[in-house]
């Protein structure tokens, strides 16, 4: 799989730009600040609907303008897709695939497989267990598109669920004796269990399958210093195994068994969203021991162990490094060289050409603002 030609009109920096791809080694150089980072956020928005750089979508679009565009030809197995997609922030995404419309925007995940690591992707070693959940998710959907559905299914439950848990507390804050209304906290138990326990179905087995690629990868990259590990660690005690039904009878109960405190203090605290993946370094957590270079290896490793999970699976992902070589020292960068040299197609972004292993050799490309030139 590789992109042939990305297009965007009014995202970001950019109010229009055209830059064709090659299939292998593409290098993106250009001063910071210029633009770099939104040709490959603009990837990423296609492969996962969600930018690995900021929460909402308004800053997608460029200063004065009310929406933004993205399209992408993108080659597998020979056969051309033309995706298109308009960012409209406060608003449902419009959608095309190959010039006809798609019913909801999320159709048009897996039409583009792509793993990014960007230097934000440190948060996965040192930030909260949300961005180590953020990771397994878009890994999940990756891997198996109908998984969007239901992580926003799952979502939706939690959100619903926590209002109704809100509301009842500030009404008992507010002298209301016996607080708001609870009457269908029972029917919403019902589909957090039954969402939830397919959510936590998917990551299970996604983890158990990437355990393996990521202790191969973060041995690759540090040189055998250290043994890399990850665990999936839910919120309940749950049974040794990913069967739905009996996970979702795992969720119900420990449901029923927090509901005082759920609603002493107005939120759910069971399920998929208060879960963890433990990071571990031999004996020891990677959060608060890891090296800053250990936590560059292991945040890499967990990039690199998807893109040879997803390889494994017989889908050839593109594979983006933002700004990533000029973090690691000499040695890292040339392991990180071979390790990547035999990508379908490769896109690097960095400030300094130099900074680039010379084994990466490929089509090259200055960035200036706002345009995107081939050389050589």
């Amino acid at each position: 799989m590789y992109v042939r030609r990305l297009e965007l009109v009014d995202f970001r920096s950019y109010e229009r730009v055209d830059v064709d791809l090659e299939p292998g080694a593409n290098v993106l150089t250009g001063a910071n600040g210029v633009g770099k980072t939104n040709l490959v956020e603009a990837l990423g928005y296609v492969a996962t609907l969600a930018s690995h750089r900021v929460a909402t979508d308004a800053p997608l679009v460029r200063m004065g303008a009310a929406s933004a565009v993205i399209r992408c030809a993108i080659v597998h197995d020979g056969r051309e897709l033309l995706v298109e997609l308009e960012i409209v922030p406060g608003k449902a995404n419009r959608a095309r695939l190959g010039r006809s419309p798609a019913r909801r925007a999320r159709d048009v995940l897996g039409a583009l497989r792509l793993v990014l690591f960007a230097p934000e992707d440190l948060e996965l070693v040192r930030g909260d267990p949300a961005e180590r959940r953020r990771y397994l998710d878009d890994l999940l959907v990756s891997r198996q598109p109908r998984f969007a559905g239901v992580r926003a299914d799952y979502e939706r439950v939690v959100k619903q669920r926590n209002a109704l848990l809100r509301t009842s507390y500030l009404a008992r804050k507010t002298g209301g004796s016996r607080g708001g209304d609870l009457s269908t906290l029972a029917v919403w138990d019902a589909h957090l269990a039954q969402h939830g326990a397919d959510l936590l179905a998917g990551r299970l087995e996604l983890v158990a399958a990437l355990a393996p690629h990521v202790a191969k990868a973060y041995d690759a990259v540090a040189a055998g210093r250290g043994a890399a590990g990850i665990a999936y660690r839910p919120s309940v005690e749950l049974p040794d195994t990913s069967d739905r039904a009996v996970l979702a009878e795992a969720l119900t109960t420990a449901l029923a068994e927090s509901r005082s405190a759920e609603i002493e203090r107005g939120t759910t605290l069971v399920g998929p969203h208060r879960d963890e993946l433990a990071l571990t370094l031999g004996p020891l957590p990677a959060k608060g021991y890891a090296s800053h270079g250990e936590s560059w290896s292991f945040a890499l490793a967990l990039r690199l162990a998807g893109y040879d999970l997803l390889r494994a699976d017989g889908i050839e992902p593109v594979l983006v490094l933002d700004d990533v070589f000029a973090e690691l020292d000499a040695g890292r960068r040339d392991r990180l060289a071979e390790l990547v040299g035999g990508a379908s197609q490769l896109l690097v972004t960095c400030a300094v050409d130099d900074d680039v292993p010379a084994t990466l050799q490929g089509a090259r490309y200055e960035v200036g603002e706002g345009a995107v030139r081939r050389v050589g």
